[in-house]
């Protein structure tokens, strides 16, 4: 029988994309999200690009009657929870949505899950909760120390799965730390998209191309690296949609609690994107240096030595391949968007 996985968070960039790959793996899909991040359009895009039936619920992590109906209408087998609010900046203004959103709706959705003996979670981490420590390079056992709300809101969901464990090991649990998803999928189908202006590089980065915006704004040229840009993981979403998978058929196999890096386990400058980008694609991307922002880190990439050991997955996809599934995406998007006001 095909086993059954809820996706909270479905319709937002890296749940869609674990759709894509989920479903190739002949799983059956039932996707709740709320829209508050993302649009019903990815659905639709991820009917067309699957081929097969998928349940779509529009609903909140925080809706107990909702969970409840859920659970006791589909014999579900895990949930992968993607669900949450992720703006850095936003969560320093907003704390309190911040916590309200992210933890109690993981509280909310493990207990529905206790409640109809549903013991599969995977649950979408950050490398956020490393925060500032001593090393460029981060391991699963560093010390966390999370510089804004929302690493924290990270770090006490990952606290509260340790604790829970504790008190029932029959659970199979796995906390996954990303480090900056980028791309899209091959197919130009599905791509990173978020509401309003985008918080992350790439994203902006497109939209510069596409001509939505004049100039990329580079924040700080001053750091201790050797262009003076920031360095960071940038990894291809469909080798993070992957490792879900390859995290899913462990977790199939074994109880447990699993905290695991997702990330290529090598660093690039915001310049070496961008010449990478404009290499790729033949374009120029204007930019311009602006001030630092506030908390941002010289430089940080992923020890993926721990999940190559446990579960044989790494990144395969390059940046140059990143920059190409990217800018298919926004080409298909923008034009998209000109055909319907025409």
């Amino acid at each position: 029988m095909q086993k059954i996985i809820l996706i909270t968070g479905g319709a937002g960039f890296i749940g869609s994309h674990t759709c894509l790959s989920l479903a190739d793996e002949g799983y059956k899909l039932i996707i709740l999200d709320n829209l508050s991040n993302s649009l019903s359009t990815v659905i639709d895009r991820l009917r067309k690009t699957i081929g097969v039936p998928l349940v779509f619920i529009p609903g909140d992590t925080r809706d107990v009657s909702l969970l409840n109906r859920i659970f006791s209408e589909y014999p579900i087998d895990a949930v992968l929870h993607f669900a949450g609010l992720k703006a850095v900046g936003e969560s320093v203004d907003q704390p309190l949505k911040y916590y309200d959103n992210n933890v109690n709706g993981a509280l909310t959705l493990l207990h529905a899950m206790k409640k109809a003996h549903v013991k599969t979670f995977v649950f979408s981490s950050s490398a956020t909760i490393y925060g500032n420590i001593a090393t460029h390079c981060y391991q699963e056992n560093h010390p966390r120390s999370p510089m804004n709300p929302y690493g924290r809101c990270k770090m006490i969901i990952e606290d509260i799965l340790t604790d829970f464990y504790q008190s029932e090991p029959d659970w199979r649990i796995a906390s996954l730390r990303y480090f900056n998803p980028v791309g899209a999928h091959e197919s130009g189908l599905l791509g990173e998209n978020p509401v309003g202006i985008p918080n992350n590089l790439m994203p902006y980065l497109t939209r510069v191309a596409a001509g939505e915006y004049q100039k990329l704004n580079i924040f700080g040229g001053d750091y201790e690296t050797l262009d003076g840009t920031c360095i960071r993981d940038y990894t291809h979403v469909m080798d993070i949609a992957e490792g879900h998978i390859a995290v899913l058929n462990f977790l199939q196999e074994n109880s447990g609690l699993i905290t695991l890096n997702l990330g290529s386990g090598c660093g690039k400058s915001t310049l070496e994107v961008i010449h990478e980008f404009e290499m790729a694609n033949s374009c120029k991307i204007p930019y311009q240096f602006v001030g630092r922002r506030p908390g941002d880190l010289p430089a940080y990439w992923a020890d993926t030595t721990k999940i190559w050991q446990l579960l044989g997955w790494r990144a395969k996809r390059s940046m140059r391949q990143i920059c190409v599934d990217a800018w298919c995406w926004q080409q298909n998007y923008t034009n998209e968007k000109l055909r319907s006001t025409k």
